[in-house]
């Protein structure tokens, strides 16, 4: 027997799958009596449309209009934790073929052979996670803008002018980001529905290759290790300032203490 469509569909319908990272996490209690899908959670949304909620910040809309869209976001809005002053976005075209298998066209429509709800949950899994590593690269970029300046002033004059403090808001930006980006969202994992549809693993490699996931988080976690060395780093730099001025003070006790005994010495002397 077929399993119900998310979306009722004929031979060339097309629909728009709209994925938006919308905060840090989304609050998908209280939707389980309009659940199509538990995991992730997947609504319907007006007549034809389907909402497909990640806990880790990402609403995916298929077939909405714009307007439906807007308003959807708004009901939205109350269960959004951390929300983010810039979304990122992805968008892409779904197109019912009905051919013998899922085609996925470099820069085209995502042709598949139905709109069934498991197809449906694996198209919004790698739009879900491509929105993610978009915003996570975006953040990492950030933290490298910081880091540049402070590398480029270590490496024309082997010190830096930078303050105890200045260093410390250094290290914060790059750990900030380095816990906000690692473990948050299991980019390399698969699919729930692929373990009861094991059929979809070609459709899903299809989508991975074409929105480059493995690729865009190898490069990432290179990244990612580069700021914890530089956080490393710069907390180096902090605690040799801090040994040396420990040496210091300690010298200037032990001068002061020598000066003190000549004194005493010099007065104690008979004239």
């Amino acid at each position: 027997m077929t399993k119900p469509e998310f979306i009722p569909a004929e031979i060339g319908t097309r629909v728009t799958a709209h994925a938006l990272h919308v905060g840090d996490r989304i609050n998908t209690i209280g939707f389980e009596t309009e659940a199509l899908s538990a995991i992730p959670l997947a609504i319907r949304v007006g007549t034809s449309g389907v909402a497909v909620l990640f806990r880790y910040g990402v609403a995916v809309l298929i077939g909405l209009a714009p307007e439906e869209q807007s308003r959807f976001l708004e009901t939205l809005k109350p269960r959004i934790d951390g929300k983010l002053a810039r979304r990122e976005e992805e968008a892409a075209i779904l197109a019912f073929a009905g051919e013998a298998e899922d085609q996925v066209l470099s820069g085209g429509p995502i042709q598949l052979r139905d709109m069934s709800p498991a197809r449906l949950l694996v198209v919004a899994d790698v739009l879900a996670k491509s929105v993610v590593l978009a915003h996570d690269e975006r953040e990492v970029a950030k933290v490298f803008e910081i880091i540049e300046p402070f590398a480029k002033e270590l490496a024309d004059h082997g010190r830096t002018r930078r303050d105890r403090k200045g260093i410390m808001r250094l290290i914060g930006s790059a750990l900030l980001v380095q816990h906000r980006v690692s473990g948050r969202v299991a980019i390399g994992e698969k699919p729930d529905a692929l373990w009861d549809r094991p059929d979809l693993e070609r459709l899903y490699a299809r989508l991975e290759d074409e929105y480059e996931l493995k690729e865009r988080l190898d490069a990432l976690n290179r990244k990612l290790a580069v700021v914890a060395e530089t956080a490393n780093t710069l907390a180096d730099i902090i605690d040799t300032r801090r040994t040396l001025r420990l040496e210091l003070i300690i010298v200037a006790l032990i001068a002061f203490e020598v000066i003190i005994t000549l004194y005493q010495l010099y007065m104690g002397k008979p004239h």
